[in-house]
């Protein structure tokens, strides 16, 4: 059986650093047997279809991959349809009536506790707030990410430290969505 995902690379072409071009990163996913692969932006998005492996080790051979090809490493996570959708479907903030860039979701590659965040004073930081998901955290940031001073406190290493973490706007969590449906 075939199932379609998402790659989500973390870090790649921001500020003219580790520029991972599109095409190429499509066709190395294709020498890696995936099929029907396509990117979303420059920033990092793929969709493909595999019919083998799990999430965690199609990451790591695409990460493998990445490093070999392009020289550095990029941290990757890969989650399919039925998660992303699962995701977009809880966002505990209500998506419709905000503005897209004041909805994020950060990606773990594993599940977080809440025990990561009890040092950060959420009325401290209102109007933004937090809320934790599955492996996903949801940022509502009124005046946007750039400006946010509680995506500062949570992209801290003691909050990150031993998983992937990378963080999407609303519309690339949405269109992640749209393009992994079979």
């Amino acid at each position: 059986m075939t199932t379609t995902y998402a790659a989500l690379l973390r870090g790649i072409n921001v500020g003219g650093g580790r520029r991972v071009p599109m095409a190429e990163l499509r066709t190395l996913m294709e020498n890696l047997g995936h099929e029907a692969v396509r990117t979303h932006l420059q920033s990092g998005q793929a969709v493909f279809t595999s019919p083998h492996g799990d999430e965690e080790s199609l990451a790591a051979g695409l990460a493998e991959a990445i490093e070999r090809h392009f020289g550095f490493a990029v941290d990757v996570i890969v989650r399919d349809h039925a998660y992303l959708r699962g995701v977009a479907d809880a966002c505990p903030f209500p998506a419709a009536e905000l503005a897209p860039k004041q909805l994020h979701v950060t990606y773990f590659s594993a599940a977080v506790d809440a025990d990561r965040f009890a040092q950060i004073d959420g009325a401290a930081h209102l109007p933004e707030e937090f809320r934790l998901g599955d492996r996903a955290l949801y940022l509502y940031a009124p005046d946007g990410l750039g400006r946010s001073k509680l995506a500062e406190q949570l992209a801290r290493p003691r909050i990150t430290r031993g998983v992937i973490a990378t963080t999407r706007n609303w519309n690339t969590v949405v269109k992640l969505v749209e393009l992994t449906r079979a």
